[in-house]
């Protein structure tokens, strides 16, 4: 649904993780209305779902757990309706992360979260440049709607641990090895980059995901 003024109604996964109000004004900025909620009701009437998060994998997945917000991801995820992960809510995607033995993700993505080389200073926090990738996940020659206009891109990635998942990877960057930056399955898309730290670049890449939401991309 819209609201009133038109703009596409995004609800951010409010688990009391990290800054997620950063998160919220950056869609906001970017033309959506934008709430933070628990509520699943508002969750299920949203146009687009997006789980931010920062810290350590498993505590991320606790609290999505405790607060039953992983049962309402998933539902968001399997409905169709854009949904995008931020930073550790991209890696909460996956099956597992190698920071966490034990803990399961959510399993929306196939793949695990990996640590970054030992020849690397980590975490890599710091801007670095995205290359856009052509084809993956959609069967097609094009670049997702998600990173389109934005390759050679400076965004802002703060993480110690990527995904291990090259065959969904829509954008990526150079750290030590070549690090997934941005995945898409399907209406399910993900960035290791914060969009909403990542100046006019990240405000580019929010524009693009309201874009889909308003069937413009």
């Amino acid at each position: 649904m819209t609201t009133v003024s038109g703009r596409p109604r995004v609800a951010v996964l409010d688990y009391g993780i990290g800054n997620l109000r950063s998160a919220q004004r950056g869609l906001e900025r970017a033309g959506a209305d934008a709430h933070l909620t628990a509520d699943p009701a508002e969750i299920a009437a949203a146009d687009g779902v997006v789980l931010p998060g920062v810290g350590a994998f498993g505590a991320c997945m606790r609290a999505l757990a405790d607060t039953g917000l992983d049962v309402e991801a998933r539902k968001a995820a399997a409905s169709g309706r854009p949904f995008l992960g931020i930073c550790v809510g991209m890696q909460l995607l996956y099956e597992a992360s190698e920071e966490s033995p034990g803990v399961d993700g959510l399993g929306i993505l196939p793949g695990v979260i990996r640590w970054l080389p030992e020849t690397v200073k980590r975490p890599q926090m710091q801007w670095n440049v995205i290359t856009t990738v052509t084809g993956a996940s959609q069967g097609t020659g094009a670049v997702h709607p998600l990173v389109r206009g934005m390759d050679g891109a400076w965004l802002y990635f703060v993480h110690s641990l990527s995904a291990d998942d090259p065959g969904h990877a829509i954008a990526t960057t150079e750290y030590g090895t070549t690090v997934v930056a941005a995945s898409a399955r399907d209406n399910v898309m993900a960035t290791q980059f914060h969009p909403e730290k990542s100046d006019k670049a990240g405000l580019r890449l929010l524009q693009n995901y309201v874009n889909l939401l308003e069937g413009t991309a």
